[in-house]
């Protein structure tokens, strides 16, 4: 493993710690009295009393005898003030001119206790008069910093390293952590609405032998024991169905589910998902329900029901708009497609430039028509009802139309947010959907639904009439948060694979050291100068041109290399926010430390 200086200065910190009889990382419970915010946002209460802290040092300022320190702990930030004579017990000041000057850096998680004053300026901040070090930190963090003006400097803001290094996007960016409070606040407000009203939250099985409820391609696995195939879930609805069976009138559950699809802005393979079924209901009582939950979350989330996504003001206020699927076709493509056959959907799609296959049917047309041409339309909060019977195979038949189900999606800002039905209860009516959907399979959508045998059995012991709904959390999360990416509502969004930069090999460094030393150079005097092989200067010329370390011009004196980058990251793989920061100086450091910082 390659270091960068400041990661062997910190290691050799450690060690003398450690030398000076101070565990970096102790095992004893270490006992908080308060947290920042409780200090900031009752000061009166806590002026001139002690109390204990523990939290990440993130800057200091060594000024002498004293200096100042910024504390961060889950709450907040706060100003503590560190004394030589306070925290020191000895005449050389070890704790202070020794461990707090010199072996302390940013990043640090340190324990402290003191007494809360108000600076000069009027800053609060706490007078340290012990302090202890909880947990060494071996990496340097990327410094951000915001002007008198509020503009942030050094902002750690590259989405991928943000995403791979969600701790560091935490520690560093505050706001991350408000959209993460923000999407506990909203499954809490979801909970205390469905537990006033008497629902039961249940679990249903991940691992499942038949990944039925939803129209999507699994995620498969091996059961070694059993010798047996299982799947990863792609909707918990049938179990849940099968508890409203067992007699239960009300379920929910807060459900991982996990799609082998695509990857994009709005998707994720795993993704959280809430449904819930209650007996004796149907798809307008759920409409219903819907719109006085969501104006709930909206206020205990964001104390308003508008709320900003993207550009958009969203209003989730009651009532919202409902339009019959086959109506907003028609109003946005000017074709009327109810009752048409395959063959004429095909052309309709056709013509309005959406490509088709011989595998779609017609849920699957009107699916795509919907999707590329309507659902963008939808920004405020829209029930988009009544879907065609091939599009929902666990669906019940609409009451004034057989050839249409009861169903409704919800739509806000051009997306789906939630799906409902009046839930399909006749087990013949089941098991003829089910086999349609195998039709489709057969043809090859590899989307369809698989016949679940053991669900149509639990249908035939009864099922009440039943309305159910699955709403997407991360979905919502995004919009009660104003973001436009689900990997910003996830702590650990799906990744590709990290690409692993190679370090250089010595040939390599061989032919790079003299760079640093003479660039450009002729290019023969610097093979002349490697003393390596032909095919050893070959490969290591090639490779330090391909990733951009060094190139090769043709000029009219001959052929030169020129050195390209003077710390290029083949050296120190996966470093690029640590070599953004500062470093931190104290002049009563020794001068050789001093250097080898700098």
């Amino acid at each position: 493993m390659q270091l960068s200086p400041l990661e062997i200065i910190r290691r050799e910190s450690l060690q003398k710690l450690r030398d000076l009889g101070i565990n970096p990382y102790p095992a004893e419970e270490f006992k908080t009295t308060a947290t920042i915010k409780d200090i900031i946002n009752n000061f009166d209460d806590f002026d001139g009393k002690e109390v204990v802290l523990a939290g990440r040092m993130m800057s200091r300022r060594i000024m002498g005898k004293a200096s100042f320190a910024e504390l961060k702990d889950a709450s907040g930030r706060m100003q503590i003030y560190i004394n030589r004579d306070e925290i020191s017990s000895d005449d050389e000041g070890t704790m202070y001119n020794t461990v707090f000057k010199k072996l302390l850096d940013m990043g640090d998680i340190i324990g402290i206790k003191g007494e809360v004053f108000k600076t000069k300026v009027g800053e609060e901040s706490v007078n340290v008069k012990e302090l202890t070090v909880l947990s060494k930190s071996l990496r340097p963090l990327p410094v951000v910093k915001t002007d008198a003006d509020g503009k942030v400097h050094d902002a750690f803001a590259d989405n991928e390293q943000r995403y791979r290094r969600r701790y560091v996007d935490l520690i560093v960016n505050d706001h991350v952590k408000e959209t993460f409070i923000k999407r506990t606040k909203i499954t809490n407000s979801m909970r205390e609405f469905f537990n006033t009203r008497g629902y039961l939250e249940v679990e249903t099985p991940i691992l499942q032998p038949i990944p039925g409820g939803a129209a999507a391609r699994p995620f498969m696995t091996h059961h070694n024991a059993l010798d047996m195939p299982l799947y990863l879930r792609i909707a918990n609805e049938l179990y849940l169905k099968r508890l409203i069976v067992g007699g239960f009138d009300a379920v929910y559950e807060f459900a991982k589910d996990f799609r082998n699809e695509g990857m994009d802005r709005t998707h994720n393979p795993e993704f959280t998902v809430m449904e819930l079924y209650v007996a004796y209901k149907d798809y307008n009582w759920m409409m219903n329900m819907t719109e006085e939950l969501l104006e709930k979350i909206a206020m205990d989330t964001n104390k308003t029901t508008e709320v900003m996504i993207g550009k958009n003001k969203v209003s989730f206020k009651a009532p919202y708009p409902r339009v019959p699927i086959l109506e907003a076709i028609k109003i946005h493509t000017g074709f009327d497609v109810a009752g048409m056959k395959e063959d004429e959907l095909r052309n309709v799609c056709k013509k309005v430039g959406i490509e088709v296959d011989e595998t779609m049917g017609i849920g699957k047309m009107i699916d795509e028509l919907f999707g590329e041409k309507c659902e963008h339309h939808y920004i405020q909060p829209t029930f988009i009802t009544d879907y065609p019977k091939e599009m929902s195979p666990l669906t019940k038949e609409h009451r004034t139309n057989p050839d249409l189900t009861e169903r409704f999606e919800l739509m806000v800002n051009g997306k789906e947010l939630a799906n409902a039905y009046s839930e399909l209860n006749d087990p013949i009516d089941q098991r003829e959907r089910f086999e349609d959907q195998m039709k489709l399979s057969a043809k090859g959508d590899d989307e369809a639904m698989f016949i679940d045998q053991d669900f149509i059995r639990a249908l035939e012991y009864g099922m009440p009439p039943t309305s159910g709904i699955g709403i997407g959390i991360d979905r919502l999360v995004m919009f009660m948060t104003n973001n436009l990416s689900i990997q910003e509502v996830l702590f650990f969004p799906q990744m590709k694979p990290e690409k692993k930069v190679p370090e250089m090999t010595a040939d390599e460094k061989t032919v790079f050291d003299l760079l640093k030393t003479t660039s450009p150079i002729e290019l023969n005097t610097l093979k002349e100068q490697a003393g390596l092989s032909n095919k050893k200067w070959d490969f290591a010329i090639k490779s330090l041109t391909k990733h951009k370390v060094a190139k090769v011009e043709k000029t009219e004196e001959g052929l030169f290399v020129e050195e390209l980058e003077k710390n290029p990251r083949r050296f120190l793989p996966e470093r690029a926010p640590e070599l953004a920061a500062p470093v931190e100086i104290d002049l009563d450091r020794p001068m050789d430390e001093v250097r080898a910082e700098l």
